[in-house]
């Protein structure tokens, strides 16, 4: 029971390219009839929510929920939440000066909301309450391509080895970068977004960057909704650096379609250097003929020339002065469309070509298994806070709980109480009072001390210090301290919780949900033990 054996497993078969993986997936489900791709997902009906329900489900807008790129320090902070319905959003929070006629938010909200594509993470609800306003929008779970380029995720492989009364887990790896084709669909799909908004009434995006693609939970990359409003009534359309914004932005403080081009040009250029350089220099680069300079070094040559011929022209096109000398969204979509064909067709030239290679594959993430988040039955305080990754409510019960399920994990005889076992008492006792008073840090530092005494084994120190690493954002030695104590209490409960959150909070989401699970599982069997007792 455990973590340790649903991750060895996933870990121990030998890495397969994206075609051999696609290969397998054939063998085991045919694809299914070729037909058009349905322009709408399952995104829910636009809505409006209340300020309660949306205070709730990002834990009254708490700091461990923002995910904006900035955190606090950004202009409006986006954060993530879950609906009691269990579903995951992303909430965009502006200042209260921001837009001071509620009447003229909920306008643009709603035309926003009117749109629905595959390409376009969805604005669902928003909520104008006295002097607040909020836009709620599809949960991307997958980071932005900003991260994906310029902040290289890990490949993590999991090895065990004894470590002190069970196993201990360590994680390595190494830098991974966005292959080419993958590049190819992103330039594509997001000017397939910007298309769709320009037919649907919506011809101005505000501040393109790679900050606003965004990746689901299958790493298919999607346009964030937000840039379709202004960060407020009277704003600035732009809060980059003035390098990467449009010249006419900058002549006259407008914004029109052409300048949406320009901020284009500008993304396609992350994706083709793997940097963030300014568009003046880079066309200093392309005039000189310097395509090599201008490609990413880390695709290490894996990529065609005359396709990154294809799209440095596309960047020059989209950078030039003039904004009436720039392409419009049908031509981009019809200069990128072919390159990315022929890059899939290239992938799968040893697979059926009715399928296409999943982008999870190609950015190198877990496949998104469809999974229960959270066990079909009621959930005890505890389970309900796990399956929220409330941090903050976990410390609540951690507090309140004390050290009750520690009774029988030791046996001391009169003659252990030494000098050396006083004294990492009082370690833990100065780590109690850290942990209670929310001083992570020496809270872990104090029970370090006790725990590497080794004469008394706590699964609540473990436990403790396991959160305390959560909420110092350090999920791997969270997890195990979480794993030692389920080795010290092969049935408790918490463990099984704190391995879920941690996980979870490493994107290892169905081995989290599993563990949700038998954590309720033994908690209930603990339960009708003390009743039927």
């Amino acid at each position: 029971m455990g973590c340790c054996q649903s991750l060895l497993l996933s870990q121990s078969q030998p890495e397969k390219s994206p075609t051999q993986h696609l290969q397998q997936q054939q063998q085991q489900h045919p694809p299914p009839s070729v037909g058009p791709e349905p322009i709408t997902g399952v995104a829910p009906p636009f809505t409006e929510f209340s300020f309660s329900d949306l205070k709730a489900a990002t834990n009254n807008f708490s700091s461990e929920f923002i995910v904006s790129e900035s955190g606090e320090k950004a202009p409006n902070v986006v954060y993530k939440g879950r609906l009691q319905n269990r579903s995951w959003i992303a909430v965009k929070k502006f200042t209260k000066i921001a837009w001071p006629d509620p009447k003229q938010f909920a306008e643009e909200a709603s035309s926003v909301g009117n749109l629905r594509h595959r390409r376009l993470a969805n604005l669902i609800g928003y909520c104008c309450e006295g002097d607040e306003r909020l836009l709620v929008a599809e949960y991307m779970p997958n980071d932005t391509l900003a991260k994906h380029l310029f902040h290289c995720k890990r490949h993590w492989m999991l090895f065990i080895s004894n470590f002190f009364m069970g196993l201990c887990l360590f994680l390595t790896g190494e830098n991974q970068t966005i292959e080419w084709a993958m590049r190819l669909r992103v330039a594509l799909y997001i000017a397939e977004a910007l298309d769709y908004c320009s037919s649907g009434g919506h011809p101005l995006y505000h501040d393109l960057n790679a900050y606003r693609v965004l990746f689901d939970e299958d790493g298919d990359p999607r346009l964030s909704c937000f840039g379709l409003m202004k960060n407020s009534r009277d704003g600035k359309s732009y809060s980059t650096n003035l390098a990467y914004t449009p010249p006419e932005y900058l002549k006259n403080g407008r914004v029109t379609p052409e300048s949406n081009i320009y901020s284009f040009g500008t993304v396609i250029l992350d994706l083709l250097s793997g940097k963030h350089i300014p568009p003046s220099h880079a066309l200093d680069m392309i005039r000189e003929k310097n395509i090599n300079l201008l490609t990413d070094s880390h695709l290490e040559g894996k990529f065609s020339t005359e396709e990154a011929t294809v799209v440095v022209n596309l960047v020059s096109k989209c950078l030039q002065y003039e904004p009436r000398d720039r392409p419009n969204t049908k031509d981009l979509i019809a200069t990128l469309a072919p390159l990315h064909s022929k890059t899939d067709s290239t992938l799968l030239k040893n697979v059926s070509s009715t399928v296409m290679v999943p982008s999870y594959l190609m950015l190198g993430i877990p496949k998104h298994d469809e999974a229960p988040s959270t066990p079909q039955r009621p959930l005890s305080p505890m389970g309900e806070a796990c399956s929220r990754m409330d941090l903050t409510a976990i410390h609540q019960i951690l507090v309140a709980t004390h050290y009750k399920d520690d009774e029988g994990t030791n046996e001391l005889s009169f003659q252990e109480w030494t000098q050396q076992m006083r004294d990492m008492l009082e370690a833990r006792k100065r780590g109690d009072f850290a942990f209670r008073d929310k001083d992570f840090k020496t809270a872990i530092d104090c029970y370090s001390q006790f725990i590497n005494v080794g004469t008394m084994v706590s699964p609540t120190v473990f436990a403790r210090r396991s959160l305390c690493y959560l909420l110092c954002d350090q999920p791997d030695p969270a997890l195990r301290d979480a794993m030692q104590a389920q080795c010290v209490f092969p049935d408790w409960p918490t463990a099984f919780y704190m391995q879920s959150v941690a996980l979870a909070k490493l994107d290892m989401h169905k081995d989290a949900a599993d563990m949700l699970n038998e954590a309720t599982t033994l908690e209930e069997k603990k339960q009708r033990g003390t009743r039927g007792s």
